[in-house]
């Protein structure tokens, strides 16, 4: 995982691990993976980077899936703070084409 050098892991906020997986069906586990797929894809959120930087990666998990994770860094932890699927076909090409 290339986010920072500093980082050593990730932590979840119990109430976006339940939001990602009941309005996007997407576990904790399967949101991490993107940060490890070599083709993934970070941008800045500078829209949701007011309190704190916001970045966000879209990548690939394990079974294919592309997903689209909004995520900052606190204490040397990657908090995830949601997860879903692309839903714009926009954002899909961005990725393929970058692989």
């Amino acid at each position: 995982m290339v986010v920072d050098q500093k980082v050593i892991g990730f932590e979840w906020d119990k109430g976006n691990i339940e939001k990602s997986l009941k309005q996007h069906n997407v576990t904790d586990k399967e949101a991490e993976e993107v940060f490890f797929d070599q083709n993934k894809q970070e941008y800045p959120d500078p829209t949701h980077s007011e309190k704190e930087i916001r970045k966000i990666v879209v990548g690939k998990t394990n079974k294919g899936r592309i997903l689209f994770v909004a995520y900052t860094v606190r204490k040397k932890k990657v908090r995830i703070i949601s997860a879903r699927d692309l839903n714009k076909k926009r954002e899909a090409d961005l990725y393929e084409k970058a692989a």
